[in-house]
């Protein structure tokens, strides 16, 4: 069997070789090396239009079992891509990804992405800079931390189905709002759903984006977690929609307090005044205070310690 395994990933490791000459051969200067070892590479993409031109930059591991058994690690770096957009361009690689599981997808990837880059120039006449949509002034005091923001795609060719549209009668979980915070005329407010698949929570940031107030938040910031009970392995991800590393700090609160098939979303609106740090205190308070409200944690830090697998049912209280 080790024997099996080795071969297995001796043939990964010659085709990560080959894909990557290929990749820099055809990208050139816009393909770069980031760490060979451990195999992390970006590539800048751009929409090659001279007026409203916009570019992205994509970084990349490839795990040892890429491309036979497992995806890509990937991040796209892009200040003007946001909320349902970032959404949508992720489901479309995660779908070329399931219709080629076990080739090699960079390529096909990369003129996707590109792709998107040039629809979205051409259905807008006005589009804004990078780096100034829905980005405040706070970036010049980020303290993020070396938080890891890359996103993984937790897919191999048994779990491929997760992202799959054949659940055309599956409902909008319940969605539900927490407790606004305000401090110095910014409001941080939570939302939270139960979910079960990726799918599920597609659905809910759609719902959410029907809402105009929560549409025209400055952020909206979310990450959920989702236990595969079959892998014994969790389903995770995060989404700062413009508020650096804030996505990164609510998924690791959902880690620290164990929990799981469940989505947080915490909408701000920036208020003009810098906030600092303390923007993230109060994503992660309405964060916390949600799951507790809801009975997802508990609401002291020793209750926390051993874990909240599930949502536990709430007792009603007797007056």
């Amino acid at each position: 069997m080790a024997d099996i395994i080795n071969s297995e990933n001796e043939g990964d490791l010659q085709a990560q070789i080959e894909e990557v000459e290929a990749l820099s051969a055809i990208y050139g200067d816009e393909w770069c090396v980031i760490d060979e070892a451990s195999r992390i590479f970006c590539i800048k993409i751009s929409n090659d239009l001279e007026e409203q031109k916009l570019t992205a930059c994509l970084q990349i591991i490839l795990p040892p079992d890429y491309p036979s058994a497992a995806p890509p690690i990937y991040q796209i770096n892009a200040a003007w891509l946001r909320g349902l957009e970032r959404a949508k361009l992720a489901n479309s690689l995660e779908d070329l990804y399931v219709e080629h599981i076990g080739e090699s997808i960079l390529y096909l990837w990369v003129e996707k992405i590109r792709d998107f880059l040039v629809e979205k120039s051409q259905s807008s006449k006005t589009v804004d800079q990078p780096g100034n949509v829905n980005m405040t002034a706070e970036e010049d005091v980020e303290d993020d931390e070396d938080l890891p923001d890359f996103r993984t795609l937790k897919l191999n060719t048994e779990d491929a189905h997760l992202f799959m549209d054949k659940a055309n009668d599956e409902e909008v979980p319940p969605i539900k709002h927490g407790n606004p915070i305000t401090d110095r005329r910014s409001t941080f407010q939570p939302h939270l759903a139960p979910v079960v698949t990726p799918r599920q929570v597609k659905m809910v940031l759609e719902k959410l984006y029907e809402n105009k107030k929560i549409a025209s938040a400055t952020h909206n910031i979310y990450a959920y977690r989702i236990y595969c009970e079959d892998k014994h392995s969790f389903l995770q991800d995060c989404e700062d929609d413009g508020e650096t590393a804030a996505g990164g700090r609510l998924l690791h609160l959902l880690q620290i307090l164990d929990v799981r098939n469940v989505m947080v979303v915490v909408s701000r609106w920036y208020g003009g005044i810098l906030l600092g740090p303390d923007r993230f205190k109060h994503i992660n308070n309405c964060a916390r205070n949600i799951l507790v409200e809801e009975g997802y944690t508990a609401s002291t830090d020793e209750a926390t310690k051993s874990g909240a697998k599930t949502k536990r049912p709430k007792t009603k209280k007797t007056k």
